[in-house]
């Protein structure tokens, strides 16, 4: 059986840019196309560097890990120490020897950037905190984050704390991507503890374009940086700024590579879900055809002034064996953009295919005899 190939799906371009390079202020930064993971731009991006509080999403992956492995569940009550409510810094206020739920744990890391919160939940997942970190390092190392090693739960000022800015890309599209029902809890712009409110620290939050996560962090160190995404035209961007000089610095910053982003790529759509991209030959069913059709909405982040050069490829191992399952994956449309790796979008069957009965086994069998035949009679001009 022989790939079959579809070239060059027209392409629908749904927002104009100029694509131009971005100079940024930040030490080091990274801007990727969440779909693809396309990276628009790049600096220092695998240089692990002091993180401050933007780490503390690796602690809140280990809890939404947690509640998915249903070790805890959002109303588990998490106890807290005296060190804990010891910790300076940013705070959500908790109070020694009480206990909190892990949904409102949740809510004052995200919101309040809690390093009480941090240590609270090191403490109750892992015995200590020395001991959650070494689970961190571990698990970030299990993931890819190879640029990563975490000393506490927090982001504190510790030696040999630091995580690279594409680690921190990677993480939090994992997050959007495997914790969908706690990511909206990143746009909350405030949140109430212990009879205290406090404001959501992200600076792009009420802009108006479309920024909707994820965690900033400060310290004289690391200086000001953000985790980030935003989503227009129903494309989202996740991106990290980190090393700036002042809040004013980051929030100008990252408003600006918001705007870049979305102003320099297109985004170029190939096929929305559950449309036909092409039909399958099939083997040994009770019909000889199946639909391709797209998982999801097919589209991605292009530079613009490559646009025309963008080349899309359906293919798929034909013909494709029955039974078949709609929904089962069957193919993919491959996505060519120069200096890019090409990128995969899986395609599906449209429709279930059963197995042909006796008659339609004995016809394929015989059909493929003939074929043997014709293969080895000799031939000649």
């Amino acid at each position: 059986m022989k790939p079959a190939f579809l070239a060059l799906l027209a392409l629908a371009v749904v927002s104009p840019g100029n694509a131009s390079a971005f100079e940024t202020k930040a030490r080091a930064a990274m801007v990727v196309d969440h779909t693809t993971g396309m990276a628009l731009l790049r600096k220092n991006e695998t240089t692990p560097l002091p993180t401050a509080s933007m780490s503390k999403l690796m602690t809140l992956y280990m809890l939404f890990e947690a509640i998915r492995d249903e070790r805890v569940t959002l109303d588990t009550e998490f106890r807290v120490s005296k060190k804990a409510q010891a910790m300076g810094g940013s705070r959500m206020f908790v109070e020694a020897d009480t206990t909190v739920p892990v949904d409102a744990l949740i809510h004052g890391i995200i919101v309040q950037s809690g390093n009480d919160a941090c240590v609270v939940v090191a403490e109750n997942l892992a015995g200590t905190e020395d001991e959650f970190a070494k689970q961190m390092t571990a698990r970030a190392r299990e993931l890819g984050l190879d640029g990563t090693t975490l000393k506490n739960s927090s982001g504190w000022p510790e030696p040999g704390h630091e995580m690279s800015t594409e680690d921190l890309v990677k993480l939090a599209r994992m997050i959007i991507t495997e914790f969908p029902e706690y990511y909206e809890y990143f746009a909350e712009t405030e949140y109430t503890w212990n009879e205290i409110t406090q404001q959501n620290r992200n600076p792009l939050l009420n802009l108006g374009i479309g920024a909707d996560g994820l965690k900033t962090g400060h310290t004289e160190e690391a200086g000001y940086g953000l985790v980030g995404s935003a989503v227009q035209n129903g494309q989202r961007i996740v991106f990290v700024i980190t090393g700036l000089d002042s809040t004013s610095e980051r929030r100008s910053e990252s408003e600006a590579v918001v705007q870049w982003a979305y102003g320099a790529f297109d985004t170029v759509r190939f096929l929305e879900k559950g449309s036909v991209a092409t039909v399958g030959d099939v083997w040994l069913g009770e019909v000889n055809s199946v639909p391709l059709v797209a998982a999801t909405d097919i589209q991605m982040l292009v530079p613009r002034q490559l646009r025309d050069e963008v080349k899309a490829e359906i293919t798929y191992e034909g013909p494709i064996e029955a039974p078949i399952t709609a929904g089962q994956v069957i193919g993919a449309l491959v996505v060519s953009v120069p200096d890019q790796e090409d990128v995969t979008f899986d395609l599906v069957a449209g429709a279930d295919v059963e197995r042909g009965g006796l008659v339609t086994r004995i016809g394929a069998a015989a059909a493929l005899a003939r074929d043997r035949v014709v293969q080895l009679l000799p031939g000649g001009d």
